[in-house]
């Protein structure tokens, strides 16, 4: 296994955002990928960590990795 990020095709800072508009930014962004594509969606605090991971999955797309980076997170994420 690397310890180096997964490289995404797309990127999202979020970390600006509050749920429930943390989700709701990267959905859009997701719609707008190819099926396959993948987006790493930076983002900050634990109700983000928690929910966008899973209402991805709830979507049907695959969550890759999800990787601490200082006080954000990286998660990424595989269009369905």
């Amino acid at each position: 296994m690397s310890d180096k990020p997964i490289q995404a095709d797309h990127d999202i800072d979020i970390t600006g955002e509050v749920c429930p508009m943390t989700f709701v930014r990267t959905k859009l962004r997701l719609e707008r990928l190819k099926s396959g594509e993948t987006l790493s969606v930076r983002l900050r605090g634990e109700e983000p960590l928690r929910n966008v991971p899973r209402a991805a999955r709830d979507e049907g797309h695959t969550i890759l990795g999800i990787e601490a980076d200082g006080d954000t997170h990286i998660v990424t994420i595989r269009r369905a």
